[in-house]
């Protein structure tokens, strides 16, 4: 053996050396802390059937962490509790945190095994969201069947036939997600109703301002929305306050991994508790009251990027995000323009006040309550007719 075979030799154990003492540090490290479980069942007495978000958090200031990681019939779930580790492990690593667990009650017997939401990542997901299928089928003449219809009855096999393929690849996407995020919308607009009962004063600053930038009455646009700051921060802290999924969305880890000290295991389902984000008392002093000026500076728009943490993670993150902000903005600046949002009061004419309360689903729609919502001029419904005649 000579000297450069030596020295690789040499250098290849050295390797294996390194590898292995690697790999029995990461054994060694130790899972992130959590409430002690019992055999086989693990932790699965001590899941929150209600305000699952809020039982997380005081584990997690419980164990000073913002990672915890409970054991449920023997696969972990790990709580992440703060913005950071949230950055850190599903945006900065979303190769490894992209996956959706299988949940064959949704996927199988439901029927959703098509939607974008729950489908588990991979070449399919990925197909369907990098490649703008359905707006390329609109363009007239990108596909042979579209200048010769009779074309659609040839068979699959046929070797011109692709579009086919195309189609039935295609054909679930905009029926199984035409209702995405509807739940979502309703239980946020929901959250302004309720929080317009709770903060008259806040409704009248964001009325005032609708009435100065459109002075005859008229329902706001969207390029009204610069001229809006105080209404664009109003909706920022309705998303805030009532986070219509208060836990984010299963994210499956692909691999072993390790956060800080933590061991984190191949195959955990990790969440985000997007309530304790919103929460933070650092990021948002006074977490509990409603103050849209948290969002402003001078008197100008003074954006939180972690606002849009309300629609998820890295690559699993809300296509529509932007779009169901700009829906909700709409629908909250033109129910300031026309209406009064107010308590409903008794026999005696005393208010009574609303109770909000919430469920433990992923997407919390308040329990019915009860308000007042009366025009603001008497002309509100000829401006309401003639605004849809026109859209």
């Amino acid at each position: 053996m000579n000297l450069q075979e030596a020295c690789f030799l040499g250098a290849l154990v050295g390797l294996g050396l390194v590898v292995d003492m690697l790999v029995r540090r990461r054994n060694r490290q130790p899972a992130p802390p959590g409430p002690p479980g019992l055999p086989i069942i693990g932790n699965l007495r001590d899941m929150p059937t209600e305000s699952s978000w809020e039982k997380y958090h005081a584990w997690c200031k419980e164990y000073n962490s913002d990672i915890i990681e409970l054991n449920v019939l023997g696969r972990p779930l790990v709580i992440l509790d703060t913005i950071e580790a949230v950055n850190e492990l599903l945006d900065k690593r979303s190769a490894i945190y992209s996956n959706r667990p299988r949940m064959p009650m949704v996927t199988e017997l439901m029927g959703w095994d098509f939607n974008i939401g729950t489908m588990p990542y991979g070449s399919t997901i990925l197909s369907l969201t990098r490649h703008p299928t359905v707006l390329q089928a609109v363009v007239p003449g990108k596909y042979l069947v579209d200048t010769f219809p009779i074309l659609k009855h040839v068979p699959d096999w046929m070797p011109f036939a692709t579009f086919k393929k195309v189609a039935r690849e295609n054909s679930g996407v905009e029926q199984e997600d035409g209702g995405a995020g509807s739940d979502n919308t309703v239980a946020t607009l929901a959250g302004f109703v309720f929080a317009m009962l709770s903060n008259p004063e806040a409704q009248a600053q964001a009325q005032s301002e609708i009435d100065s930038v459109i002075p005859n009455g008229d329902l706001p646009t969207f390029e009204d929305k610069d001229s809006l700051p105080y209404v664009t921060a109003l909706v920022m802290e309705v998303f805030r306050c009532s986070i219509s999924s208060p836990i984010g969305g299963p994210h499956v880890l692909q691999e072993d991994d390790v956060y800080k000290r933590y061991r984190l295991k191949a195959g955990s389902i990790v969440f985000a508790n997007i309530w304790a984000i919103f929460h933070d008392e650092v990021t948002y002093p006074h977490p509990f009251s409603f103050k849209p000026e948290r969002f402003l500076k001078g008197g100008k728009l003074n954006p939180v990027q972690e606002i849009y943490t309300v629609f998820g993670f890295g690559r699993r993150i809300c296509p529509g995000r932007y779009m169901a902000f700009s829906t909700i903005w709409i629908a909250v600046a033109s129910m300031l323009a026309t209406f009064n949002i107010s308590k409903v009061v008794d026999k005696d004419g005393r208010a009574i006040e609303p109770v909000l309360k919430y469920g433990n689903s992923s997407s919390c729609l308040p329990a019915p309550f009860e308000c007042a919502i009366t025009p603001r001029r008497p002309d509100v419904e000829r401006t309401i007719v003639m605004a849809s005649t026109v859209n």
